[in-house]
């Protein structure tokens, strides 16, 4: 462990006296520890006698004039290769599950990009509380590693869980996300994701669309920050909750998804799967279109909508290094893709046959075409899918 950093956060607790045993261990293990210690915290234990044992300066204020200057939260949040929250009481639970960031510690959790470890503790009540089984399942869902809380008799006199796990229980799982840490290779690499349908009003309550559920373009965003990509995700009117560590722009149009994906500079790449619609009413009605028995059939006058692909695929300054699109297609699904791929300028297209349940279903089979080559994926969940072409991404643009 001689080189790995941690960022102990230690919370206001009277578990807090465990956090001096805790970075003793990890000390011992070779692992430099940096402290932070909540408002709260230092209601339990000195930053004297924490600094002490890390052999490092305790950081407790948000609004230091000194380490402020130099954005020293985001210093904070990036220097350790994992944060450790110890003990993490039911309000910084909270408080992290919801992106609130008050203090130095929230605030340090809400802008890091590393693996995070949660050691709740708290009275038996609090810990079973429905608001704070929600917060720890949001945690869990955003990635956050947690230990414990154990079971047994607390400082309230009450008998449960909610007891902060031993030190060496947590040392032991602090060694363990180091050791088996997810490589991350599209670190601070800035990636454009689309996903879903564009919808194109025809008056105020009715449009044209398409099927597209947004599943494989949220589960690649997902994947891609997994890696450590910056992803920012525009996507069109679906209900699925954004992955975690993704930004996300919700659009309707394809003028509005087009608008949205030329304001992101400095891309690395941009993976459009979103099934944007090729044509909308030449005119949108300001009311409801009527209908009457003596009406007779409306006549629709379509346009044509901007090519997002190609436009985003033109040589120039702001051309991400690789354009990926998707082709879906219900018949000779190579061939259109191959088409596809000279016709609009991009380096790859990921074609699939959609004539199924592919759109709104689990599962996807997909053909990653190039210029020089065809290689076809056997049917596999969306997620899968995701991961590997996550991983396809991060090889092209690492290589030197």
């Amino acid at each position: 462990m001689s080189g790995k950093r941690v960022l102990l956060i230690v919370g206001g607790g009277v578990a807090a006296y465990k956090a001096l045993e805790t970075a003793r261990l990890l000390i011992r293990e070779g692992v430099a520890v940096r402290p932070l210690l909540t408002a709260g915290g230092a209601q339990f234990i000195t930053p004297l006698s924490l600094s002490a044992i890390c052999h490092d300066r305790v950081h407790q204020d948000l609004f230091s004039l000194t380490e402020e200057a130099d954005m020293g939260h985001i210093e904070l949040s990036r220097s350790a290769d994992l944060i450790a929250v110890a003990p993490a009481t039911a309000d910084l639970m909270a408080k992290a599950a919801h992106g609130l960031a008050p203090d130095l510690a929230t605030t340090t959790l809400l802008a890091t990009d590393k693996p995070v470890l949660m050691a709740p503790a708290m009275n038996v009540r609090m810990w079973n509380h429905p608001a704070t089984q929600r917060n720890l399942a949001t945690l869990i869902a955003d990635g956050v590693r947690i230990v414990g809380p154990d079971e047994g008799e607390m400082a309230c006199g009450e008998f449960g869980p909610g007891r902060l796990a031993s030190p060496e229980v947590i040392v032991a799982a602090i060694l363990d996300a180091l050791q088996h840490a997810k490589p991350r290779p599209l670190l601070g690499r800035r990636i454009l994701v689309t996903a879903g349908p564009t919808v194109e009003p025809l008056d105020p309550v009715r449009f044209i669309a398409n099927r597209s559920s947004g599943k494989q373009g949220f589960a690649i965003a997902g994947a891609l920050a997994d890696l450590g990509a910056d992803v920012v995700l525009v996507a069109g009117p679906v209900d699925l909750p954004t992955p975690a560590g993704v930004s996300r722009i919700n659009v309707q149009t394809a003028r509005e998804m087009l608008a949205a994906c030329q304001s992101q500079p400095s891309l690395e790449a941009a993976v459009m799967v979103a099934a944007v619609a090729d044509w909308r009413p030449a005119e949108v009605a300001t009311e409801k279109i009527k209908k009457s028995a003596s009406s007779a059939p409306q006549t629709l006058t379509l346009i044509e909508n901007p090519d997002l692909l190609a436009i985003l695929s033109a040589p120039g300054p702001s051309r991400p290094r690789l354009v990926i699109g998707f082709a879906a297609e219900t018949d000779h699904v190579l061939e259109h893709a191959k088409a596809k791929l000279a016709r609009k300028g991009c380096d790859w297209i990921v074609a699939n046959d959609v004539s199924g349940d592919v759109m709104g279903g689990a599962d996807n089979a997909v053909s990653i075409v190039t210029d020089c080559s065809v290689d076809s994926w056997p049917r596999q969940p969306k997620a899968e899918v995701a991961r590997s072409l996550a991983q396809r991404i991060a090889e092209a643009l690492t290589k030197t």
